[in-house]
Formats: structure tokens, C-alpha cells, sequence
């Protein structure tokens, strides 16, 4: 992925919930023939991880495809079978971060207010310093008590440059202000933490459509990423976010946040066939190292890790 290492022990961490759906399914399937019993016994496992109904029900579907068309026959073919089959639902899709070629790349980072959204943040901004780039924050988030002061304690203690304005300043203002000192200074990567919550929700999209509008003015092609951190133990709320956000922003990608071991981390996949949207980074801890890059053949891996 370039920007992020995973580390397989924290990303099975935040997958146990996931992976307890899975225990025993090899030895349900050991010994035995596929037929219909036993293909509603996975479905109804796939759909215990949260994989999502569409997921569940076509990777099911194309197996039995395979065991009617005689490619397949045995209970100890399904776990690969259906570890191929989730993993294909990724091909073709892009889920590195977007790097502009010409200084600075600017990520807007969405979500509403509880999702982790400005802890994120500084996840993203520890990585990429890890990575040798220099990075420099906008403080747009203005209308929530403390929020300001909570990115500013973040870059401090990353030594990482932010650029603030008084509680309840005008977001875009603040965005515009930071726009300019990140092309004056050269900064690799603006990175713009937004409102996560105002009176209205329309007041708030609307507030977002003017980030985007006033950066994109200030610098050719801006924002170059728009990432909406989602809570994964929201279920399907977290898709009505995403639909809300997306109208409003043009959303590229996913942060799922709080993949802690308290989530069913197959809610990626819904994410993804529900909104079309890749999930790009994934947070599994508090701590600003516990982030990683989205790897679908690590993360399908992790999901069937009790399967024993």
C-alpha cells in the first residue's frame, strides 16, 4: 500500500468479533458433502460476521453454482471457496491514498461527531510523517467544544504544524488560511479535519460544500481525497452516514474507525457493495500507530482466523 505497515496481530485483534461468527466452521465442514443443509449453515454465518446480505447471499450462490456444476463437492472446499470469493468483491478497486503530483495533496476528513473522526485525523498525519512528509493540519472542526484544542494537543505531541481559528470561526475561512500557508510552505500533505455536527444537518452539508468549493479555488484539483471516517459499530447506520456524505462532498473513501475487537469488521464489505465506496484505512486501537491501510487478502484472512 506505500503509506501504511499492518501488523497482523492488531488487525486479527479487531477482527475477533468477526472471526467468533466463524469458529467451528471447519469441523461442521469436515466430512461432509455440500448440499443445501449445508449452504444455509454458511450463509447464515457470513450474515453473523456482517458481511452484508449481498455479499453473503452471492458468494453463497456462487458456490452453489460450483457444487451443481460438479467443480465442487466437498465441506473442506467451502472456507477457500468463500475466502476467494470475498476477495474478488475487491478487484479493480484503488485503495491507495490519492498523492497529487504537485504539493500539496489535500484530504478532507468527514464523519459526524462520536465516530473517532478527529483521532483519525491524527492517525493519518502520524503515518505519513512515519513515511518522511511533511503535513500540516487545518483545525476546521470549530463548532464543537474542545475540538480545536483536541487536534492542536494532537500536533503538538506529533510535531506536526496546524492552523487554527477562534471557536466558532468560519470553517472555510479557516480551511482558506490553511490552504495558503500549506502552498507557501510547501507542505506534501494539507489535511483538513471538518465539523463533525451544527444545528442542522443541511447547515452542516452545506458548511462541507464550501470546504470543498474554497480549497478548490486555492489549490488546482483540491481535494485531492475525501475520506469519511465511519464507526464500525454503528451497522447500518454507518451506510445513511455514508449516503449523506457522499451527496454532499463527493466522498472517496473510507476510514473505519474503532475496529477494536467491539465491531463485527465485515461490515466492510456491506460498505463497500452498499455505497460502492472502498474502505482505504482502518483504525484497531487508540494509540495514533493503530491504523493501517485496507488490505482485503489480510482482512478476509483475519475474518476466518477461528474458523477452526
Amino acid at each position: 500500500m506505500g503509506l501504511f505497515k499492518a501488523a497482523a496481530s492488531i488487525l486479527k485483534r479487531g477482527l475477533a468479533r468477526t472471526a467468533e461468527a466463524m469458529v467451528g466452521m471447519r469441523a461442521f465442514l469436515a466430512g461432509r458433502r455440500i448440499d443445501e443443509s449445508l449452504l444455509a449453515e454458511v450463509e447464515k454465518r457470513l450474515l453473523a460476521a456482517d458481511v452484508g446480505v449481498k455479499a453473503a447471499r452471492e458468494s453463497v450462490e456462487s458456490l452453489r453454482q460450483d457444487w451443481l456444476a460438479g467443480r465442487i463437492a466437498a465441506g473442506e472446499e467451502v472456507v477457500p471457496f468463500l475466502k476467494a470469493s470475498l476477495r474478488a468483491r475487491w478487484e479493480g478497486v484503488d485503495l491507495d491514498l490519492a498523492r497529487s503530483e504537485r504539493k500539496p495533496t489535500v484530504i478532507l476528513v468527514v464523519g459526524v461527531n462520536g465516530s473517532g473522526k478527529t483521532t483519525s485525523v491524527a492517525k493519518i498525519a502520524a503515518s505519513l510523517k512515519a513515511e518522511g512528509r511533511s503535513v500540516l493540519l487545518a483545525a476546521a472542526d470549530t463548532f464543537r467544544a474542545g475540538a480545536v484544542r483536541q487536534l492542536e494537543i494532537w500536533s503538538e505531541r506529533l510535531g506536526v504544524d496546524l492552523v487554527k481559528g477562534a471557536e466558532g470561526a468560519d470553517p472555510a475561512a479557516v480551511v482558506f488560511d490553511a490552504a495558503q500557508a500549506a502552498v507557501a510552505r510547501e507542505a506534501d500533505v494539507l489535511l483538513v479535519d471538518t465539523a463533525g455536527r451544527l444545528h442542522t444537518q443541511d447547515t452542516l452539508m452545506r458548511q462541507l460544500t464550501k470546504i470543498r468549493e474554497v480549497v478548490a479555488k486555492r489549490i488546482p484539483g483540491a481535494p485531492h481525497e475525501v475520506l469519511l471516517v465511519l464507526d464500525a459499530t454503528a451497522g447500518q447506520n454507518a451506510i445513511r452516514q455514508a449516503e449523506v456524505f457522499t451527496a454532499a462532498v463527493e466522498v472517496t473513501g473510507i476510514f473505519l474507525s474503532k475496529l477494536d475487537g467491539t465491531a463485527r469488521g465485515g461490515v466492510v464489505m456491506a460498505i463497500r457493495d452498499q455505497m460502492g465506496l472502498p474502505v482505504k484505512l482502518i483504525g484497531v486501537g487508540e494509540r495514533p500507530e493503530d491504523v493501517e491501510a485496507f488490505d482485503p487478502e489480510a482482512f478476509v484472512e483475519g475474518m476466518f482466523d477461528r474458523a477452526e
